[in-house]
């Protein structure tokens, strides 16, 4: 029985009507510049086959909206909530229902007409995994609530109200990647400066695998604290007598500096005089981002050459690439111009040690199935979300390659890695059920 069919069954159930409608997000691969959106970087997201279903029916008997969660339900927790959808308020602690509510709240600032309304969630997506189930179940949420209100909004519209919803409402410090990927679909380019969107990329080549370690994150925890750290670095740059152009480019919050114009040359003899963390986390975001840049490149078709490769992304990461898609058996018989799987294998193989080594956002459990999935023949491979836990995602040349990325895998054991799953890009929002 596929999840649609599911959650359509379990609604008739628990509500004894069908829905009015249902809609579904999926959830999604961070594949390039991790930990860069809320600095107002462009990011790189996959939505991936995994979604998150929520049907809705109006509520005109009773003052209050109910929603219920089958995946809460079937690990034995406390499934479900109610609450007035026109003046929703926060319980805190954690409680899922908070993200329904946010969504309604969310939806009636945005000017929307939000009814009561019954609701039931059943998500694909592995919770606190790193494949960004929040955003799966923000994005769906905002879709059934607005088809419920009889609206259409744009992918991008449902985007921005998922991210305000999980930003503005609930206060988790995260930037756009997520919800943007999730409401477009495909391999995205998130734009996460003014004016926000998303630009969904000519690549399509490669199977990935999503591997999910059992330590789970907390995204809020990760992201304040190396958003600190990077403030702190910033203030210790700004006491030093910098050029006023380099000044100029600068600022005391995160999401201020001109990332995208900085390069390390120009900052290298400052960053040499602060303490050793705020220095790694501004690296890693120079580091970064330029991979980034010339990984996009290649998506778009450009061409980009041996040296230039070399240079970004550094030997180790780059010749790996090269031999496990078999464009040639070593950087000696690579041709000058490298193909898009090359590169972007390529920058995930970097990034992933800029992420371990500069951002100090791996585990053991990350390294030991990063260091599997490439034994194994995958591409490139790299943690995906916060870090500290979650999930990888690795890109491999095909299908029988990722079968035997995701075998290696698992056979580390549940302690190291609960679940390898082979994943294709999927499309972004969408609606399976509107009422006649």
């Amino acid at each position: 029985m596929s999840s649609s069919e599911v959650v359509l069954r379990s609604f008739r159930e628990l509500y004894g009507r069908n829905p009015d409608a249902i809609a579904s997000a999926p959830g999604r691969l961070d594949l390039l510049n991790t930990h860069q959106d809320y600095k107002g970087l462009p990011v790189v997201g996959a939505a991936v086959n995994l979604r998150c279903y929520v049907a809705v029916s109006e509520a005109r008997m009773t003052p209050k909206s109910r929603v219920g969660s089958l995946n809460l339900r079937a690990e034995g927790h406390a499934w479900l909530d109610e609450f007035d959808a026109t003046k929703p308020t926060l319980k805190g602690g954690g409680w899922f229902g908070d993200y329904v509510r946010a969504a309604a709240r969310a939806l009636l600032n945005a000017g929307y007409s939000v009814p009561q309304f019954n609701a039931l969630i059943h998500s694909e997506v592995p919770i606190a995994s790193g494949l960004s189930s929040s955003a799966a179940l923000l994005v769906s949420l905002v879709k059934a609530l607005t088809t419920l209100a009889g609206a259409n909004p744009s992918p991008g519209e449902v985007a921005e109200l998922a991210y305000v919803a999980e930003h503005d409402v609930l206060g988790v410090p995260c930037g756009r990647l997520d919800q943007y990927t999730s409401a477009y679909g495909g391999v995205v380019l998130v734009k996460t400066k003014p004016p926000y969107g998303a630009e969904r990329l000519p690549f399509n080549e490669g199977v990935y695998v999503a591997s999910v370690t059992p330590v789970k994150h907390s995204t809020a925890s990760i992201h304040s604290a190396r958003q600190a750290e990077i403030e702190e670095g910033l203030k210790a740059l700004l006491k030093q007598p910098l050029p006023e152009n380099l000044r100029r480019k600068l600022g005391l919050k995160y999401w201020e500096p001109d990332w995208a114009s900085l390069s390390e040359d120009e900052l290298a003899p400052y960053l040499s005089q602060i303490l050793e963390a705020p220095r790694k986390r501004i690296l890693y975001t120079l580091r970064a981002h330029a991979s980034t840049t010339l990984a996009l490149k290649a998506m778009r078709s450009r061409e980009v050459r041996l040296e230039e490769a070399l240079n970004t992304f550094g030997e180790h990461a780059l010749r790996h690439a090269i031999k496990a898609t078999g464009f040639a058996d070593d950087l000696r018989s690579a041709l000058n111009k490298l193909p898009p799987l090359v590169i972007v294998a390529a920058a995930m193989n970097h990034q992933h040690t800029l992420l371990r080594d500069l951002y100090e956002v791996s585990t053991p459990e990350i390294e030991a199935v990063i260091n599997a999935s490439l034994k194994a023949g995958a591409a490139g491979s790299k943690l995906s979300g916060a870090g500290l836990g979650g999930a990888t995602a690795s890109l491999t040349t095909n299908e029988e390659t990722a079968n035997k990325v995701a075998e290696a895998c698992m056979k580390l054991g549940k302690e190291t890695c609960l679940k390898s799953l082979k994943l294709k890009t999927d499309d972004g929002v969408k609606t399976h059920l509107t009422k006649k």
